[in-house]
């Protein structure tokens, strides 16, 4: 009942929002193109437009996009409350950091393969007069809008780009057992990312693969769908893993169920923890979960270690997304008697199987 509640707090707000923004007056942008409710986001068109062309091929759910996504996490979680208390330096979350101090923190282990999208996106930081903590959230946002099904994710200006680099050991692993993810995260929101909101941030995995995990496959997906904003990802997870894409049992990673898929050994026991079972089978089927609750954390997330009071919104400048088209099911070949039915509390939902030969998943082309 209380996350039911939650949703429609969160529909209320988004209509409201909508509402509010219709009767603001807007201001004309210096490109004589566009409006906008504040000054401040007129210059985030031509940022969006940059990023579209010449970074997201023209709007697509590519890697590129998938990338700058991860990207936003990395850069945010990457603060600590409970170091600070011990008087250590605990990072800035969303201030850029890893981008700004590259050579430093693309080289923690959790990490590795960002540098290829960091690479990718200074020249567009060089470009446009952005905070570099404000374009990694941005060009995420942008990103994502590119994923058919998708939210409409939030877009401030005013963060205040980091002076030092965070320190190593704050960005979870997939190897990290649901303790220590919970934990971590716990830490970085000051409580507020429990193990329910957990759940919620790896709604992103929708639209992801990994490259590192297992070089020798790089580009495998963690869903049959990688382009598409859907719930996939938590239909498959909890399918029993009868396979490897590449190389079996890499750290970090175990059997998958659908071919050319990768799996994460974090993502596979969070899926069974009991702490948050119940809750990620509840996103099987529901799209407008899978987009309200996302839209919600992420929120939250890209303005970690930022005053909010000090922030421009500017949400108005990111893409809606197109409407998601297909239904969840079962890939070809799988059934629900291949599932690992670990939520007492209710059934699994009741999906279709798609017609055909056994599911198999080409990689995500890379960068």
């Amino acid at each position: 009942m209380v996350f039911s509640s939650l949703l429609t707090i969160v529909s209320l707000t988004a209509a409201l929002q909508g509402a509010n923004a219709a009767l603001t007056r807007r201001v004309a942008c210096p490109d004589g193109k566009n409006t906008a409710t504040n000054a401040a986001c007129c210059q985030l068109f031509a940022v969006r437009d940059d990023l579209q062309e010449n970074l997201f091929h023209g709007g697509l759910c590519t890697a590129e996009a998938h990338e700058s996504l991860r990207l936003t996490f990395h850069d945010a979680i990457a603060i600590s409350p409970a170091l600070e208390s011990q008087g250590i330096f605990g990072g800035g979350g969303a201030d850029g950091s890893i981008a700004i101090f590259s050579e430093i923190e693309t080289g923690f282990h959790p990490n590795i393969g960002l540098d290829e999208i960091v690479a990718l996106q200074k020249p567009f930081v060089a470009r446009h007069n952005l905070s570099v903590a404000d374009f990694i959230q941005f060009a995420g946002a942008i990103g994502a809008s590119n994923c058919a099904g998708a939210p409409q994710l939030a877009a401030f200006v005013g963060r205040v780009d980091a002076t030092q680099p965070a320190p190593d050991g704050l960005v979870p692993e997939p190897f990290h057992t649901p303790d220590q993810i919970f934990s971590r995260l716990a830490d970085a929101s000051q409580g507020e990312f429990d193990e329910i909101l957990t759940v919620w941030l790896l709604v992103a995995h929708t639209v992801a693969a990994a490259n590192d995990v297992d070089p020798t496959v790089p580009g495998s997906p963690f869903d049959s769908t990688p382009t598409e904003w859907d719930t996939q990802f938590f239909v498959e997870t909890l399918l029993n893993g009868t396979n490897f894409p590449g190389t079996p049992e890499n750290k970090g990673e175990v059997a998958t169920a659908v071919k050319g898929t990768l799996r994460l050994q974090s993502d596979f026991a969070i899926a069974r923890d009991n702490r948050s079972s119940c809750e990620w089978q509840s996103f099987v089927d529901n799209q407008p979960k899978a987009q309200q609750m996302f839209q919600f954390v992420f929120h939250d997330l890209s303005i970690l270690g930022q005053n909010i009071d000090d922030l421009v919104d500017c949400t108005e400048v990111v893409p809606v997304p197109a409407p998601l088209q297909g239904v969840t099911h079962f890939p070809a070949g799988l059934t629900v008697s291949d599932i690992e039915h670990v939520c007492a509390e209710t059934p699994f939902p009741t999906l279709p199987t798609d017609p055909g030969p056994a599911t198999s998943v080409a990689p995500v082309p890379l960068p």
